[in-house]
C-alpha cells in the first residue's frame, strides 16, 4: 500500500498536498483499492467554498457510491478534466494523474487535525 510521506490524509480516504494557500485532494491507494474499479467522478462544487468535512462530489465505482468530503475548508478552484474521460485514472495513479480537485484554502490551522502518513497507516492497518 503507498502512503506517502509528504501528504496528509482524512479518515475518509482523502489526501491533501499543500502548495502555498492552495491544496491538491485525491482519495488514497486505499480508498481507490477498497472501491475497486472506478467509473464516474462527480464534483458539481467548483467555484463553491465549503466548509471541512461537506461533501465536495461523489465517486462511483463497480460495487458502490462514496460522497468526497472535504479535507479542509475553502474554494474548489479546479476540478481534473482529464478523470471525467478516464476515471481509471484515480485507480492507475491516486497520487499524482489521478487528483480530483484544488482547494484556495480558507483556513490552514485545519491542516493541523489531519493525519500524518504514519497516523493514517495505523487507521488503515498498511
Amino acid at each position: 500500500m503507498n502512503i506517502p510521506d509528504d501528504l496528509k490524509y482524512t479518515k475518509d480516504h482523502e489526501w491533501v498536498k499543500v502548495d502555498g494557500d492552495e491544496a491538491t485532494v485525491g482519495i488514497t491507494d486505499f480508498a481507490q483499492h477498497e472501491l475497486g474499479d472506478i467509473v464516474y467522478i462527480e464534483v458539481g462544487t467548483q467555484g463553491e467554498t465549503l466548509d471541512q468535512e461537506e461533501t465536495f462530489g461523489t465517486i462511483e465505482a463497480v460495487k458502490t457510491v462514496s460522497d468526497l468530503f472535504m479535507p479542509i475548508g475553502g474554494e474548489v478552484v479546479a476540478f481534473n478534466d482529464d478523470i471525467e474521460s478516464s476515471p481509471d485514472i484515480v485507480n492507475k495513479d491516486p497520487y499524482g494523474k489521478g487528483w480530483i480537485i484544488k482547494i484556495k484554502m480558507s483556513d490552514t490551522s485545519e491542516l493541523d487535525g489531519l493525519l500524518t502518513a504514519e497516523q493514517y497507516k495505523e487507521l488503515t492497518g498498511a
